[in-house]
């Protein structure tokens, strides 16, 4: 299996230059040249398996350039840490079926990505006997998990931005917190999508990025997609034993299109399912762009969901190259007008292509809000906001003809001025909160400026 740019600049690649590139190096994003399909006979086959073997499974199907022992035992490694023994469980909660990724080191999706990606890298380094310098950028919750994945790790230093008071206090403190001498927090003066920028301009500067040896955590990393792809097909597993039904809607709540397009791709894969239900906040860029072809910029709200309270979605560039039928130089051409414009326009037919696979609708706070509070009424079970956005979301747009899964992306204790909120209680705090609060603290503020992150980066890195 090799890898392409999204937009055609880039010599293929194996799985592993894959992995330690990230960016591509024509500033698109990395894809496999082809995308493994199952038959519905193979796919029963999968269903039975405990968590990481499935993970095997259909990741080994995307690499070859790393002996399957070493790969099996790379995410045997990387889902021991979890405290659910079934890694994402599916729980049925008033008729709607609640995916759990947030059985993880740090209480939210992203572990499940990151972990692996965290082992990825020190197998990959050791192998050749280089270092790293890690940069990236966080809405929130892949900070804190890309952290866990790498804190204290050899060979190793890891640079998150994070908008500064733009994020819950819970996942602030569950980044500033980790003390390693490998990990540097740095609080920008901006919005997410400033440091997803900035990011994506410190990639593009290619003598800089070979000098410091950058690697990428963020989802522009081609391996956090594919270890997302996994939990689509365990959750139809689990659903389908549940209810015999042979299709499945999905409701995701995103803001940077990355754990839906892992859906995307199961889906290419040949996991059954019906639609895809893409679930925003008052950020409803993407929501907007399904609905009505619309993709343009607008201005960040700060909302319940802080996760997706973005405006410019990375991932997006990935879905494009699909969109036009593998056009690499159409995607180039667009992103180039997008640039300039902040927006991008889409025919009849292109509308008509993404309809096949997506519905989508926003929720706004009060929606949030009763969501959380319809359902605690309900059942006692406590949802966290972005959970509830796409609950909210995918309770109107799902039909009657298949169950319903909505991605439960983070532990509702992240967010606990939200729920309480919605149901005037707190929710339980994990015992890796407890405390938090009072450890010791280590974090810079910095502006969101391109040229003074690199100056951070120059006098802290390897």
């Amino acid at each position: 299996m090799r890898y392409i740019s999204t937009r055609g600049l880039t010599p293929p690649l194996s799985f592993k230059d894959a992995v330690m590139m990230g960016l591509a190096s024509d500033g698109g994003l990395l894809l496999p040249e082809t995308i493994p399909t199952l038959s519905q006979d193979e796919i029963a086959a999968l269903s039975d398996l405990p968590y990481p073997e499935l993970a095997f499974k259909i990741i080994a199907r995307f690499v070859s350039d790393i002996p399957e022992t070493t790969l099996k035992s790379l995410i045997d490694q990387s889902y021991a840490s979890f405290n659910h023994k079934e890694v994402t469980p599916v729980v049925k909660q008033d008729g709607t079926y609640i995916l759990e990724l947030f059985h993880g080191p740090t209480l939210a999706f992203k572990d499940i990505a990151l972990q692996l990606l965290g082992n990825l890298f020190s197998y990959l380094l050791a192998e050749r006997g280089e270092t790293m310098n890690i940069l990236g950028a966080t809405s929130g919750d892949t900070g804190s998990a890309a952290i866990a994945g790498v804190r204290g790790k050899e060979n190793i230093n890891i640079f998150i931005l994070h908008p500064h008071q733009r994020v819950s206090p819970i996942q602030e403190l569950q980044m500033t917190t980790v003390t390693d001498p490998n990990v540097f927090n740095l609080a920008i003066r901006g919005t997410f999508d400033d440091g997803q920028r900035i990011v994506k301009e410190v990639f593009g500067d290619l003598d800089f990025k070979k000098e410091f040896s950058l690697g990428a955590i963020n989802s522009i990393n081609w391996a956090r997609v594919l270890a997302q792809i996994v939990y689509y097909f365990f959750a139809y597993a689990q659903v389908k034993r549940q209810t015999g039904c042979d299709s499945i809607y999905f409701s995701v709540p995103t803001g940077n299109f990355g754990d839906i397009f892992a859906g995307y791709l199961a889906k290419r894969m040949g996991l059954p399912i019906r639609k895809l239900i893409l679930a925003t906040n008052e950020n409803n860029i993407l929501s907007r762009f399904v609905r009505d072809g619309d993709y343009s910029v607008g201005s960040v709200v700060e909302t319940l969901s802080p996760s997706m309270d973005i405006q410019v979605a990375s991932n997006f560039e990935r879905y494009l190259y699909y969109l036009y039928e593998g056009n690499s130089m159409k995607v180039r051409e667009a992103l180039e007008g997008f640039q300039e414009s902040g927006s991008l326009s889409f025919s009849a037919a292109e509308r008509a292509k993404v309809h096949e696979d997506f519905v989508a609708a926003a929720a706004n706070r009060q929606e949030t809000i009763t969501t959380i509070r319809d359902m605690y009424q309900k059942t006692g079970y406590i949802l966290d906001p972005h959970t509830a956005v796409g609950v909210h979301v995918g309770r109107n747009l799902a039909k009657s003809d298949a169950p319903l899964v909505c991605l439960a992306t983070a532990h509702p204790a992240k967010f606990g001025d939200a729920v309480h909120d919605a149901i005037a209680t707190t929710p339980p705090q994990p015992e890796s909160l407890h405390g938090i609060e009072m450890r010791e603290k280590r974090c810079e503020l910095i502006d969101a400026d391109t040229e003074k992150i690199k100056k951070y980066i120059k006098q802290h890195a390897y």
